[in-house]
């Protein structure tokens, strides 16, 4: 079961995010506490994203430099997401979670248009790219201390900032998730309580996921792409309100 719910996350992840709705009430059926079940979970869900990242290297040329200044801002946040996993009680943050992916779903339905204004625009303005900074920051933070559907919050603040593909958005935003998921990784490994074996199950299943959901993603057109990205945010809204 661990297994087959990896491979769902991994490909979940690479198409658009929210692979975490699936692995974390996984563990927690397996009796996990929700403070390992959430360690646990980014822990095995680091191969899917790698292997993501990979099939999606193409779409990536001649956007390392804003995936390497953006994924020092995830990475940071990654950091101060898992800290505050450790010393803060879930229940505050999950309760602005449905609001946070309600919002980012609007954003994705109007993403064509605030593309549109964005090229009328100079985006690219100082004050323009320390907005985008912080945003992404706190996507970090976000993804470091629950990460679920991290990638659809990446997906609209992607989509807000540059005037790209929806394919070229998706591969900055895997990058993006693997930063956050590495400073969390290396948060957890330290504290320790990671279910290892449960991780390592997951692990090979993602693994293999996100070579599929990769290859999907490349494929989608991207109205249907941006449906499927919507579908799958309120389908994670009323899995959270109803937990």
């Amino acid at each position: 079961m661990l297994f087959l719910a990896g491979i769902a996350a991994g490909t979940m992840n690479s198409v658009v995010g929210s692979g975490g709705l699936v692995t974390f009430p996984t563990l927690l059926a397996f009796g996990y506490s929700p403070l390992v079940a959430n360690m646990t979970n980014n822990m095995g869900s680091m191969p899917g994203a790698l292997s993501g990242a990979y099939v999606f290297r193409h779409e990536m040329k001649g956007q390392w430099p804003r995936i390497i200044r953006l994924s020092v801002m995830t990475f940071i946040g990654g950091l101060v997401g898992a800290l505050l996993l450790l010393v803060l009680p879930e229940v505050a943050f999950k309760r602005i979670v449905p609001v946070l992916i309600a919002v980012a779903l609007v954003l994705i339905v109007i993403q064509p248009r605030l593309k549109v204004r964005a090229a009328r625009r100079e985006v690219n303005t100082r004050r323009g790219k320390i907005a985008g900074d912080i945003s992404i920051f706190l996507t970090g933070i976000y993804g470091g201390y629950f990460g679920a559907a991290q990638g659809i919050l990446l997906m609209s603040i992607l989509g807000a900032m540059f005037d790209e593909t929806i394919q070229k958005l998706n591969s900055v935003k895997i990058m993006l998730a693997v930063s956050a998921n590495t400073a969390a990784a290396i948060v957890f490994i330290f504290h320790g309580g990671v279910a290892w074996k449960a991780a390592g199950v997951i692990s090979v299943g993602s693994f293999f996921g996100g070579i599929v959901g990769a290859h999907i993603g490349r494929r989608l057109p991207s109205g249907v792409y941006r449906g499927f990205i919507v579908l799958v945010g309120l389908i994670a809204i009323a899995k959270l309100l109803y937990s």
